[in-house]
């Protein structure tokens, strides 16, 4: 029987070199986050482990994850999906349609029974027995339970499948619901967003097919390495909000200043996401730098939360708006320092000499 082939003999096979391996792995690991030791672990792990099979399902959803994905640069989503992993279903991609397709799916889930990695996109409607959503003659929920049965792991891909989005915004007729709460025996790695970034996706599967484990979660499902921060954390206008100086209406002086949006709206202060230090199209921007607050997509709920609501009042530190202001506050400071050490030391004076006149 021949050896399972490995993603390092795909590209071999492709002519790719061993100084190109070995650059796709530093850099892989790099935009992880990782140091050049998982570079090496990296390696190794694409050198002998199998490539792992994907199942793409669709439930209630727009595609917009999908076309999130398919432009990742880093790395490139052709060595991720060409290469690293064996996509052998999604529905939205392949060139198989109708029973043809649903033959390749049975097979896959049979062939890598225990091993394949379930990504889902979309949610699954409950209401009149599933029924809203159709998937392949049954209702999607149907189709999802019986593909989670056999999962290695379960990606939820997007705020659709973490959380509902606006499918099950109020009043949610259909009553759609995010995945986890329908498949309750399996590890869900919950990567939200509307959608979610290119190279956080794609950075998910690359950890999950090299290392061969799901990467550490926080409580609410999300992989730390891309939510353990808030976009507010590394947001490049955070000394403006520091300083109190925030846009006030849009296109105002503030706005052309480039002042926080918090006024506006802006979530980021209670989002977490990696959009203020991956950014989006190739790292060339964010909606923040884009002149546009965040609507806080990645956490539960919001779309019922309203996009230009402030959700909290915080209070930043109200440092001075000018440096004038703030020279003369210093010299204020400064000064009133100074006469306060002065009458110290005069006080001092008084008292020693009206002690060395009692001696």
């Amino acid at each position: 029987m021949a050896a399972a082939e490995t993603f390092y003999d795909f590209i071999r096979r492709q002519g790719i070199t061993r100084r190109s391996f070995t650059k796709f792995c530093s850099l892989t690991a790099a935009s992880l986050g990782f140091g050049p030791g998982a570079a090496r672990a990296m390696a190794m792990a694409l050198e002998t482990k199998e490539r792992v099979a994907v199942i793409w399902m669709h439930g209630l959803e727009c595609t917009c994850c999908s076309e999130s994905f398919i432009r990742s640069a880093h790395p490139l989503v052709k060595d991720v999906v060409l290469s690293m992993i064996s996509l052998d279903y999604d529905d939205t991609i392949m060139a198989a349609a109708g029973d043809q397709a649903e033959a390749i799916l049975e097979e896959t889930k049979e062939k890598y029974k225990g091993k394949y990695i379930l990504a889902v996109e979309g949610n699954p409607p409950l209401n009149e027995d599933g029924m809203f959503c159709i998937d392949g003659g049954r209702p999607f929920v149907e189709k999802l339970k019986w593909m989670a049965k056999d999962a290695f792991a379960i990606i939820a891909w997007g705020a659709c499948a973490s959380w509902g989005c606006v499918q099950a915004a109020k009043p949610n007729p259909t009553q759609a619901t995010p995945i986890d709460k329908v498949i309750l025996d399996k590890p869900i790695i919950k990567v939200p967003g509307c959608p979610p970034i290119a190279e956080v996706m794609t950075g998910v599967v690359t950890f999950i097919t090299t290392f061969g484990k799901l990467p550490e979660l926080d409580r609410q499902g999300r992989p730390k390495m891309f939510y353990s921060q808030r976009i507010h954390d590394k947001c490049y206008r955070r000394p403006h909000y520091d300083a109190g100086q925030f846009v006030e209406e849009w296109d105002d002086e503030g706005a052309r200043k480039g002042y926080c949006l918090y006024k506006m709206g802006c979530k980021g202060p209670t989002t977490y996401n990696a959009c203020s230090t991956i950014r989006w199209n190739g790292g060339v921007s964010f909606p923040i730098q884009s002149g546009h607050g965040c609507i806080g997509c990645s956490e539960d709920g919001f779309w019922d939360n309203g996009f230009y609501d402030r959700l909290t009042n915080l209070h930043q530190f109200g440092i001075e708006a000018n440096a004038d202001k703030v020279g003369l506050t210093a010299a204020g400071i400064v000064g009133g320092a100074i006469a306060a050490h002065a009458a110290v030391t005069a006080v001092k004076r008084v008292t020693s000499k009206r002690e060395k006149a009692d001696a």
